[in-house]
């Protein structure tokens, strides 16, 4: 019998077939594994304009908030800052006149309590305002 121990002549050859293989199975396996989910996230309709027509201003309503928590609307001080009181105020500075309501913007120190934020979102809502939009500034002023 004759053994050869050595080197072989030509360049050692990798098969790739073996290799192939494996990953065709991983992907078939991880492809029947994953559960695909939807996410439900907000469903936001987004607004449609007309190049035509003239733009009009929308009515306001606006209600400062002091760092101390201070309802003003229409910089008219509310006695209270209970929600019936704010919802009360902003009854009485909301026109009864008109076919969409106006809208109510809080411009609410950077200080302000969170609970007199949500007060006034609150009272908006109870005086039937569902359009609400918060006052900023830009940090380069």
């Amino acid at each position: 019998m004759n053994f050869r121990r050595g080197s072989r002549n030509g360049e050692p050859e990798i098969n790739l077939i073996p290799l192939i293989d494996v990953v065709l199975v991983i992907i078939i396996f991880l492809m029947l594994t994953t559960t695909f989910s939807k996410v439900s996230g907000l469903e936001i309709k987004l607004p449609t304009a007309e190049a035509e027509g003239g733009e009009t201003e929308a009515r306001e309503i606006v209600v400062a908030v002091t760092a101390a928590g201070e309802v003003l609307v229409n910089r008219q001080a509310v006695g209270e800052r209970s929600v019936e009181a704010i919802a009360a105020a902003l009854g009485k500075s909301a026109p009864a006149d008109g076919d969409t309501p106006p809208v109510v913007v809080i411009n609410a120190d950077a200080r302000t309590p969170h609970q007199s934020v949500v007060d006034v979102m609150q009272a908006a809502q109870r005086a039937g305002l569902p359009h609400i939009t918060f006052a900023t500034q830009s940090s380069a002023q």
